[in-house]
């Protein structure tokens, strides 16, 4: 045997314990995981929803008119930053509303210096909140009725000081299929649900800001977005400083309670990851070994398979297990999208680098603002 063979079939074989130990990591994770209830009590302490907006008049009506229509809360405030919008976001939140007075419409502050444009709306909003508990949500998220009543029952049922629902993700064209399902995938693959409410391990700080509940004086005890002013991914940022300050929380079920499309076309897509994947990865060494590791363990497999290789088999039929059994806990497509984890892997692996290549280049912009 050359020693080419001798080292591919190392590979194939360490990348093959890999993906069985994230598919047995995801299937006890998925037992684990807690769920909101979708029959929650009423809940009688005052709940501020906040949504931070910036150019969302083609898609913020939906999500407005869900919030409107909570059950549940007895005492409920929504209030919605306009961040600067030049499209008419305020005109559309108002009918959405349809007068309730519950909602309230804020005028965002300029972005001042050294501050990034989500973290300094949701200061903004914090700041203007008067709940017991706040409720961060993007402007693309629809809601369940029961949604606002069975996140707040979960957190205080389980003592928890912030928890983060994953929404599930709705898609549409093949490069959302592709990569979408993957955000459920990470959430079963890289955390401990053993202990993950108290631990401080990467995993661990996982959150999503599309839906971030949190206890308002824990908020406060971590300072709040004025403590991530610059933060780039503003959710993990904040779990992390949470954590820091003292509270327990943890990213938990979602996909019964909130859905969001978050991007429209691949395009969309693509400079949507592209513009924050690059903070994952501080020197060239830990994106060469990060692209070494999903690829030896997503992608090599099956391409091992094809060509005879039972251990490629094994290999190729754990991630599938996984994204299977973490499709079934996000509400994804299941069929034919499984099968083709190895490609979502391999385009994780292209988002990467381009992600990379183009924070090099200074060519990473946001809803109009440049990302320096």
């Amino acid at each position: 045997m050359t020693l080419g063979r001798v080292v591919g079939t190392a590979v194939l074989a360490a990348g093959t314990a890999r993906a069985v130990r994230t598919a047995y990591r995801i299937a006890r994770n998925s037992r684990l995981e807690h769920v909101p209830s979708p029959a929650p009590p009423t809940v009688t302490e005052r709940v501020s929803v906040l949504m931070p907006a910036r150019n969302e008049a083609h898609r913020i009506g939906p999500p407005i008119r869900s919030l409107v229509a909570q059950t549940g809360c007895e005492d409920l405030e929504i209030l919605v930053l306009d961040d600067n919008s030049t499209d008419g976001t305020s005109d559309v939140i108002r009918e959405a509303a349809g007068g309730d007075p519950c909602v309230r419409i804020l005028t965002g502050k300029p972005l001042p210096e050294g501050w990034r444009g989500k973290p300094h709306a949701c200061a903004q909003l914090a700041a203007a909140a008067t709940g017991s508990v706040l409720v961060f949500v993007d402007a693309d998220v629809e809601f369940e009725p029961h949604a606002m009543a069975s996140a707040v029952t979960l957190l205080r049922e389980k003592y928890l000081d912030y928890l983060s629902p994953f929404p599930r993700q709705i898609v549409g064209s093949f490069g959302e299929r592709l990569m979408q399902p993957v955000n459920g995938w990470v959430r079963l693959s890289v955390v401990d649900m053993r202990h993950a409410e108290d631990s401080h391990e990467p995993g661990s700080l996982l959150a999503n800001g599309q839906f971030i509940v949190v206890d308002a004086a824990a908020y406060k005890r971590s300072g709040g977005h004025e403590a991530i002013q610059d933060a780039m991914i503003d959710d993990v940022w904040l779990a992390a400083t949470l954590k820091a300050t003292g509270s327990r929380g943890v990213a938990v079920r979602g996909s019964g309670i909130a859905s969001c499309r978050m991007y429209e076309n691949f395009a969309e897509l693509r400079d949507g990851y592209t513009r924050w994947l690059w903070v994952l990865f501080p020197n060239n060494r830990v994106l060469v070994s990060t692209c070494a590791k999903v690829i030896a363990s997503d992608v090599l497999p099956l391409l091992a398979a094809l060509r005879g290789s039972k251990l490629g088999m094994i290999g190729y039929a754990a991630g599938v297990t996984g994204r299977v059994i973490s499709g079934i806990s996000s509400r994804d497509r299941l069929v034919p999208d499984a099968l083709f984890h190895p490609a979502s892997s391999a385009l994780s692996v292209g988002l990467y680098v381009d992600s990379v290549r183009r924070r090099k280049r200074d060519a990473v912009t946001w809803k109009g603002r440049a990302i320096a």
